[in-house]
């Protein structure tokens, strides 16, 4: 039996175009003689549709797409997900779509709430597990979660003998996530004594970024097949389980993981891309200061979308360096970028004046600072509104978690690429796209240059936050990891002081962070969905 993964690339709400991908998808399975094409979790609605659910309208819209789109399939057997109501009540749901009908619908029992998860929100759980006879094979059907619980709740499904399971999935990214999935589903292979076929979404969906990496686990939990990460595409394998004999061949490779670093670079990319796509941007614009960020941001722009829809604005002060000027101007012409230099010391001094009468004779200190960074952001603003453009914040989680930002300053933006990337993967991530390319991408003075924000004379980011490497093992202890104060001195090796300091700007920039701009998800807990504070707040950890 030859069976078709489809990793598509839905756009949420735009369900006539996703129905549209899905038939294409179907017709290919067809010429491939397929007998089985599987779609990802709720690739009729995309995922995840959040409050659209709420929308009668959004519901009665998505079945009668189904049902059109069933009196099409033919040759191929179906599994679409969408979303099923029966007496008032919603379900998030796989339908079996077979000769031109919906022969048999599968409700989600396993609903995920948690993280950036929120299905007990919008659906109620499915009654029972579901086992469809098709050409003698008993197929379990489930759908994301249901194959993350455990043994126990696995138990209903296990009774029913299946001897193949098919999993319909819109799992996130988050690193370490694809060892993660495939951990958690051979033991649910090996609970089942079935072979799992597990089929990934694929796209970006504003903060979410999903990586595909669709595969096949025996029952034993050995994986035969894996489809690339994020990649669309449509991946079949031809299956043998006639005489208790386990065979399988893939029209792909065994796809080997990417490492870390690249698993990330591949998500920004798709991410960037798919924000510009799926919300109607031409363009984007990155300021660029000869740093390090910015030099990152400006380079993933390039490769997602090519040098000719990236703008690079240059905005010196009295306080920039020759050398950063110059590394601004080298990495445009390196990127192929169009270069547009804003100086912005005419309109500093005029803000200066209009409040000499206000400030007075007080000696300069952050309100100064931070008016060079809203000049920059209102300027860039000003491109946006006049050109149309996207304009792409470069702040990273380092700074994000420490405050270490101008509100309407470097904050102001559409969409903020490093939100959730830390300082010292910035590093990483910048010698690795110079590696990718073979030459010089972005300087390499800037990549050695101590960072700063050049907004005061000799200032260096270490005179406010210590090395990155200290600081970046503690945002990740108490941001990602919820450890105490004691925990993340045991594992950092950090003073306790200096631990507090941090864990203190955590706390008090929330309202920073609050009101910033959404950005990709990378890690197991970014700012926004994952990580939900109140602002006003005075709770302070004891140990």
């Amino acid at each position: 039996m030859r069976i078709a993964f489809s990793q598509i690339n839905p756009i949420v709400g735009d369900i006539a175009g996703n129905a549209e991908i899905i038939l294409d998808q179907i017709k290919e399975a067809d010429e491939k003689n397929c007998a089985i094409i599987i779609f990802p979790e709720l690739a009729l609605t995309g995922y995840p549709p959040e409050d659209l659910i709420f929308k009668p309208a959004f519901i009665k819209d998505n079945i009668t797409a189904l049902n059109d789109l069933s009196r099409l399939v033919r040759k191929t057997v179906a599994l679409v997900g969408f979303i099923d109501k029966k007496n008032d009540q919603l379900f998030n749901s796989l339908a079996w779509v077979e000769n031109g009908k919906v022969r048999t619908v599968y409700h989600k029992r396993e609903l995920p709430n948690y993280g950036v998860f929120d299905e007990e929100r919008y659906f109620k759980a499915g009654p029972k597990p579901l086992v469809k006879i098709f050409k003698n094979l008993r197929i379990g059907l489930t759908i994301c979660e249901d194959l993350w619980a455990t043994p126990r709740e696995l138990g209903p499904l296990s009774k029913l003998k299946p001897d193949l399971v098919i999993n319909s999935s819109a799992s996130p990214f988050q690193t370490g996530k694809l060892s993660l999935r495939q951990q958690v589903l051979r033991r649910s292979a090996r609970t089942l004594a079935a072979p799992v076929l597990y089929c990934n979404l694929v796209g970006g969906q504003d903060e979410l970024i999903f990586d595909g990496g669709s595969f096949l686990l025996k029952s034993s939990g050995e994986i035969m097949a894996r489809c690339p990460q994020f990649k669309t595409g449509l991946f079949h394998l031809d299956l043998n389980l006639k005489n208790g004999k386990f065979q399988v061949k893939p029209n792909w490779e065994k796809i080997p993981e990417l490492p870390e670093n690249e698993q990330i670079l591949e998500a920004l990319l798709l991410g960037i891309r798919d924000y510009v796509r799926k919300n109607g941007f031409e363009k984007v614009t990155v300021a660029i200061s000869g740093g390090i960020d910015s030099a990152l941001v400006a380079a993933l722009a390039v490769l997602a979308m090519g040098p000719d829809r990236v703008i690079s604005v240059t905005l010196p002060s009295r306080f920039n360096k020759a050398e950063t000027i110059s590394d601004a101007k080298k990495l445009a012409s390196n990127l192929g970028t169009k270069l547009i230099e804003l100086p912005i010391e005419p309109v500093f001094k005029e803000f200066l004046g209009a409040l000499s009468p206000t400030f007075g004779q007080t000696p300069p200190n952050i309100a100064e600072e931070n008016l060079q960074a809203r000049i920059r952001g209102t300027i860039m603003m000003s491109l946006s509104n006049k050109f149309g453009w996207l304009v792409l914040t470069t702040g990273n989680k380092s700074e994000v978690s420490t405050g270490y930002c101008t509100l309407y300053g470097d904050t102001a933006g559409g969409f903020a690429v490093l939100k959730d990337v830390l300082k010292t993967t910035v590093y990483k991530l910048a010698r690795l796209i110079n590696e990718k390319a073979g030459k010089e991408i972005i300087p390499e003075t800037t990549i050695k240059r101590p960072p700063t924000a050049e907004l005061r004379e000799n200032q260096k980011d270490e005179d406010s936050l210590g090395r990155y490497a200290d600081l970046d093992p503690v945002i990740v202890g108490y941001v990602e990891e919820n450890k105490t104060i004691a925990e993340i001195q045991k594992t950092t090796g950090q003073k306790e002081d200096y631990i507090r300091k941090v864990v203190s700007l955590i706390n008090k920039n929330e309202y920073k962070r609050r009101q910033a701009p959404p950005g990709i998800k990378i890690t197991p807990r970014s700012f926004g969905r994952d990580h939900r504070m109140p602002i006003t707040n005075r709770y302070t950890p004891s140990i």
